[in-house]
């Protein structure tokens, strides 16, 4: 059963690449348009500026996840580092605790955010729901519901800083 949810958790990884990546090239495409219409045409869009918010609101829920995955977040290492490895590791507990407790809050009330505007519209858009725009909160607390147990099953580790790493890194791969 493990197995079968780490491979889950890597497909899901793999397809939030896929959500963010298409975000950024998709707000790469539109942005210009934009600025074109604007100031090339003289006569601008309505649809750009409010489409790339819309995209990066996605763009930043499923991003957020794969960071936090994959240790790219913003983290302050001093108090973790100075600790003895099991206080530190004690602090991981409490850090994942506390992550894990974030994504239910965005699971939780991002749901009911969605389910309480689903039937209002975007003013620039008749068709999308405002529900819609908002979907990208739940989402992406259920994602990183997902990654908190995956790393909690593992259990948490002891963050090094980025220099303790490459020294880590590099001595590992010289041993081979």
């Amino acid at each position: 059963m493990k197995t079968t949810f780490f491979r889950l958790a890597e497909i899901l990884h793999r397809l939030c690449y896929a959500i963010a990546g298409a975000c950024i090239v998709a707000i790469t495409l539109i942005i210009p348009w934009g600025v074109f219409t604007r100031y090339v045409l003289d006569s601008a869009s309505s649809w750009p500026e409010p489409l790339a918010v819309l995209t990066m609101i996605w763009f930043t829920f499923v991003a957020s996840a794969l960071c936090y995955r994959e240790n790219l977040h913003i983290s302050v290492n001093i108090v973790p580092n100075l600790l003895p490895v099991r206080a530190a590791l004690v602090l991981a507990w409490i850090r994942e605790t506390l992550v894990g407790a974030t994504a239910l809050f965005l699971l939780y009330y991002g749901t009911s955010l969605v389910m309480t505007t689903w039937h209002q519209v975007v003013a620039e858009f008749p068709t999308v729901s405002v529900g819609f725009s908002y979907l990208p909160i739940p989402l992406g607390g259920a994602i990183m519901a997902v990654f908190v147990i995956e790393k909690m099953i593992l259990g948490p580790r002891r963050t090094l800083d980025p220099h303790q790493e490459e020294i880590a890194h590099a001595a590992a791969t010289s041993e081979r």
